[in-house]
């Protein structure tokens, strides 16, 4: 690769906050990653899992859950065509031969991302968010959104499908990073997003303007620091009502730790999930727990069926996949659970070439 240069004006490099780091077991899992691959508990019975989704669903509806924060991983993304990390077979961390590294997750990790980054730029052309389209498990969530529940939704993805779906900024925690922005990976000073991504799809290497090192996308490696947005909303945990985690193995340690800042035995924890994960795993389940296990998309679509969203819900994909303007209606329930005069929410035309600018 050749390697070109940013006339990128000199900053000064963000703040460290909280460093990744490679887990001392064998299985070790990239910060990244969050797909459902943990073999889990599955002495939950089916009948019993249902029994939970209404439940928590009749909670929505009766107007008890108006803070609901929501975990999601990989798993809510295999829906679009995006493949997890450790399927076997299809995994990421299964066809990365062809770029002759030493073991699988190396090509996330900073350290050897120092002395040869071409093997991570190489997949990154494949990373690039713009290929992929949102699902209608993103649609559920902005749908939250738009029913005024969401208090803010953590992903643990890097794909931008969050954002093309519509979920604001402000309502949404990168934390695993993302393509949208870059900067120089050993002091930190930004870089234009889209100039990294032309040098890059160019089998170029970009420089940074200020220290000579290698740039890249601010997608978290192993070794680097989490995002400073991860913790400036860190009272959300114990200010929800309703915390729902999604597609997830729930093995990053940081998550983990917030999860449990959720423990009022009040406060419902709802997993939908192909597998049992973290506290579900433990029988019987701790009060005020549920879940859902199986196909996540399957399964979100059942618990929007419970909430009488889901025509809603393909009202809202039908306008952003045409890109035509039409009015939503979003009903309001009040806290009796009682349905309110509908207001009507403008969508305004999708402009998909400025949406996918926003995402990288």
């Amino acid at each position: 690769m050749n390697r070109s240069r940013s006339s990128w004006d000199k900053k000064a490099p963000h703040p460290a906050v909280t460093r990744i780091t490679r887990s001392s077991s064998s299985q070790v899992r990239h910060p990244t990653e969050a797909q459902d691959s943990s073999s889990g508990s599955r002495s939950a019975t089916k009948s019993v899992s249902r029994r939970s989704l209404a439940s928590v669903a009749r909670l929505v509806k009766l107007g008890r859950c108006k803070n609901v924060v929501v975990v999601a991983g990989a798993g809510i993304s295999t829906a679009s065509g995006i493949p997890d990390f450790r399927t076997p077979g299809t995994g990421l961390y299964a066809n990365l031969e062809k770029y002759n590294i030493p073991y699988p997750e190396a090509i996330f990790n900073i350290d050897y991302f120092s002395n040869d980054p071409q093997p991570f730029f190489s997949l990154a052309k494949a990373l690039y968010p713009g290929s992929h389209r949102p699902n209608y498990i993103h649609y559920f969530i902005r749908m939250l959104h738009h029913k005024g529940l969401l208090l803010r939704m953590y992903t643990q993805n890097i794909d931008g499908l969050e954002k093309l779906c519509g979920i604001p900024d402000d309502k949404l925690v990168e934390a695993h990073g993302s393509f949208s922005t870059a900067s120089c990976h050993l002091c930190y000073t930004p870089y234009p997003a889209e100039e990294a991504k032309h040098a890059i799809m160019n089998d170029n290497i970009p420089i940074c303007t200020f220290c000579a090192a290698t740039v890249k996308p601010d997608v978290v490696f192993f070794g680097e620091d989490l995002p400073q947005k991860y913790f400036l909303h860190a009272e959300d945990f114990p200010k929800a009502d309703l915390l729902i985690i999604m597609g997830t193995s729930l093995q990053v340690s940081t998550f983990f730790f917030f999860l449990k800042q959720v423990m009022r035995s009040t406060v419902p924890r709802l997993l939908l999930n192909r597998h049992a994960v973290g506290p579900f795993e433990k029988v019987p389940l701790r009060r005020g727990d549920h879940m859902e296990l199986g196909d996540l998309e399957d399964t979100v679509r059942r618990f929007a069926e419970m909430l009488g969203w889901n025509d809603e819900i393909k009202e809202l994909m039908r306008s952003q996949e045409t890109g035509v303007s039409s009015p939503l209606s979003i009903r309001k329930t009040n806290e009796k659970g009682e349905k309110q005069t509908s207001v009507s929410l403008k969508m305004a035309s999708v402009d998909l070439t400025g949406c996918m600018r926003l995402i990288w």
